[in-house]
């Protein structure tokens, strides 16, 4: 039984006594003005006192009470079994000294189906999670890794640039990770594009890792872990999260709640560009760049610039300090790509001074939390008894036009909100 203490202004004699306390499955809250006798402030870690118990916080402005990340974890890890324990320190002890092996293992975990492999999955994802913070402290808890989408229509040359892109980067000494998601398809379910295949000098690179994610039917052009495979990429000590999207559809919207920058590829001389490309898609894009500026189509390329950049300045801007830009690159010559990775710093320090960077994680966050309760409502939904015996019955119906689609998933609710 946990019992919780709340101690507003103990003296510090009680405070040294509760070294010598029994209270081993007591928690104890304190007043955030307290101090530990040594001058260190309740808001730091009460364990170091040598107490076991979960970390307690209350911030500044009054009995308000951070959440018990530690709480969260232990309470989750009371349900493993020692075999399952053994493995999530062993996946997080190496995913965390930077094993490839252990972080390729731990994103195979993130992508399971099956329930207990699932929730060997969280404990994991909230032992990085709290990792991650840490890390973050010496940097006045600012992000330490930068998160680039990245999108364009099939032929933009995506793949391309992403290897001399990823070579760039690796030799200034920055560690990439390229979450490469492609379309399944809907005949046979596998894979069609294969980028690791055609990213070969990246692929040997010890800096770099490279993952294909197929989509597996996921609306968005995402997978369903993305964001999980972020932060154990964080975790594992990459600094550049590059998440390559299907680039089909309306793809680009998911992408752009998981990642700091969405930058969009166009390839020059490709029909009528402003009216193939949405107007919602262009909104979404904090940098578009026109690839293939060389040889015979840099007048092209030229011209689809200005075009863009008349554009843009007609759309409403996503941000307070920053307009999109419109560059030209080209994955042959290098031409135009380290400028382009000048403008992406120059985004990451305009938006994280203002704190745009930090709202947008914080808002990204509570996205992916109700993407996730949405997946978990619909799958309890679909495993119900009496609606799992209804569905196919009332599929047929709605097939041949004796019933309404919307009467049958009226039927459905009902079955289930009836199933006690």
């Amino acid at each position: 039984m946990n019992i919780c203490v709340l101690l507003p202004h103990p003296h510090p004699d009680f405070l040294k006594g509760l070294l010598k306390a029994p209270f081993r499955c007591y928690r104890f809250i304190f007043h955030s003005s307290t101090h530990l006798g040594s001058g260190i402030p309740c808001a730091q870690p009460f364990n170091l006192l040598g107490l076991h118990y979960a970390k307690w916080m209350l911030l500044s402005d009054g009995l308000k009470r951070n959440l018990c990340v530690q709480t969260t974890l232990k309470d989750h890890k009371e349900g493993l079994s020692d075999k399952g324990q053994r493995f999530v320190d062993k996946l997080f002890t190496g995913l965390i000294q930077g094993q490839r092996a252990c972080l390729a293992e731990a994103k195979t975990l993130v992508e399971s189906t099956h329930s207990r492999k699932k929730e060997l999955a969280q404990v994991l994802l909230q032992k990085v999670l709290l990792f991650q913070r840490e890390q973050e402290q010496p940097n006045k808890g600012n992000p330490l890794a930068f998160r680039l989408g990245l999108s364009g229509p099939p032929g933009a040359g995506k793949s391309t640039f992403i290897e001399y892109f990823g070579k760039m980067l690796t030799e200034r000494g920055h560690k990439l990770s390229v979450l490469a998601v492609d379309p399944s398809s809907c005949t046979s379910g596998g894979s069609l594009l294969g980028d690791k295949t055609r990213m070969t000098e990246l692929s040997r690179d010890m800096n770099a890792y490279i993952r294909p994610s197929p989509t597996r039917g996921t609306l968005g052009g995402v997978t369903r872990t993305t964001n999980e495979a972020i932060l154990l990429c964080e975790g594992g000590g990459y600094d550049i999260i590059l998440v390559e999207t299907v680039g089909v559809g309306q793809s680009e919207f998911a992408v752009a709640d998981m990642v700091d920058m969405f930058v969009l590829l166009l390839p020059p001389a490709g029909g009528d560009e402003l009216q193939g490309i949405k107007r919602g898609i262009i909104e979404m894009a904090d940098m578009v760049a026109i690839t293939k500026s060389d040889g015979d189509l840099i007048a092209p390329a030229r011209r689809i610039q200005a075009e863009y950049v008349s554009a843009l300045k007609l759309l409403r801007r996503r941000s307070a300090v920053w307009r999109p830009k419109v560059v030209r690159i080209s994955a042959r010559s290098g031409e135009g790509i380290t400028e382009m990775w000048d403008k992406m710093k120059e985004f990451w320090d305009l938006t994280l001074a203002s704190g745009e960077l930090i709202a947008r994680r914080q808002k990204q966050q509570k996205v992916w939390m109700w993407n996730l309760i949405q997946e978990n409502v619909l799958e309890h939904f679909r495993s119900h008894p009496t609606v799992r015996e209804q569905i196919p019955v009332l599929e047929q119906k709605v097939l041949r036009g004796a019933l309404a689609p919307g009467l049958a998933a009226d039927l459905l609710l009902k079955a289930f909100k009836s199933r006690d």
